[in-house]
């Protein structure tokens, strides 16, 4: 595993590369309050034989720079990830999106357009945040009574919350190992940029309704961040989409059910 901190507006984004430096590029893109080690289950899996395999933890998260004012403007998470392309020389890159990473993604198509990507993978994303999210219905009840918790300044709130947060996201209890290790990663964030990520307002549908590059649409049947409407939702939008869904798996298909995510994760990446 190799690492690098790569620059973007001043801003250093820690990120991570594994598998086959020749091979096609899949870059992983984790949600609100992770960092990449959320993807250890891809990149220490046998789609490294035969891809190039690269994590970015998001401005404010991980061992990212996490500066107090930089996180409302669309422009800042596109020069991220179009930092991270050529820095890197990722050839046509896969995005894959978890979570809040659907709005980055659709960002970063917003402001540099789909021209040097191979296409984008959503994996329980969204397309839009604040206002036109929660009123479209498509978070969790109890996800959303979380929000006081994630912007707290008490240790033992916070904790507290981050703990609900991560059993929410799962189906099945995760163990002793794999909470503490997530919730280590989660508390590194700031409450500061929790606050910050939830008080954008973005409705990024026509991006996505604008596409040409493959798209394709992973969610957990029995998600609890966000509701398989959204899935039904960028169906509509995006005719050409695949569509997979996962029975009783929750918001985290890739860590739930890591041996079909990465199979139909590998034959996405072959076709596009």
């Amino acid at each position: 595993m190799k690492t690098l901190s790569i620059r973007s507006g001043g801003v250093a984004l820690h990120t991570e590369e594994a598998g086959n430096p020749a091979g096609k590029p899949i870059l992983f893109i984790h949600g609100f309050s992770q960092c990449g080690l959320a993807w250890r289950k891809q990149m220490c899996s046998d789609l490294g034989r035969d891809f190039r395999l690269v994590t970015m933890d998001i401005r404010g998260h991980g061992l990212s720079d996490k500066p107090i004012d930089a996180y409302g403007m669309p422009e800042l998470w596109a020069q991220d990830v179009e930092a991270l392309i050529d820095t890197l020389h990722l050839d046509a890159p896969i995005l894959v999106a978890s979570s809040y990473a659907g709005v980055i993604v659709s960002d970063y198509i917003r402001i540099y357009g789909e021209g040097r990507i191979g296409g984008v993978q959503l994996v329980g994303a969204v397309s839009r945040l604040g206002a036109p999210l929660v009123g479209g219905n498509f978070l969790g009840s109890e996800f959303l009574a979380l929000m006081p918790g994630f912007f707290s300044t008490d240790a033992v709130e916070s904790v507290s919350t981050l703990a609900r947060f991560l059993r929410l996201c799962v189906q099945v209890e995760p163990s002793r190992e794999d909470l503490c290790l997530s919730l280590g990663y989660n508390t590194l964030v700031p409450p500061h940029v929790r606050q910050a990520l939830f008080a954008r307002h973005v409705d990024n549908d026509a991006v996505f309704a604008a596409m040409h590059k493959p798209v394709s649409l992973v969610y957990g049947e029995a998600d609890q961040i966000v509701s398989p409407r959204m899935c039904t939702h960028l169906e509509g939008l995006v005719p050409h989409a695949d569509a997979s869904t996962y029975p009783e798996i929750g918001h985290l298909p890739f860590w739930e059910a890591p041996e079909r995510f990465n199979r139909e994760l590998r034959a996405f990446r072959e076709r596009a």
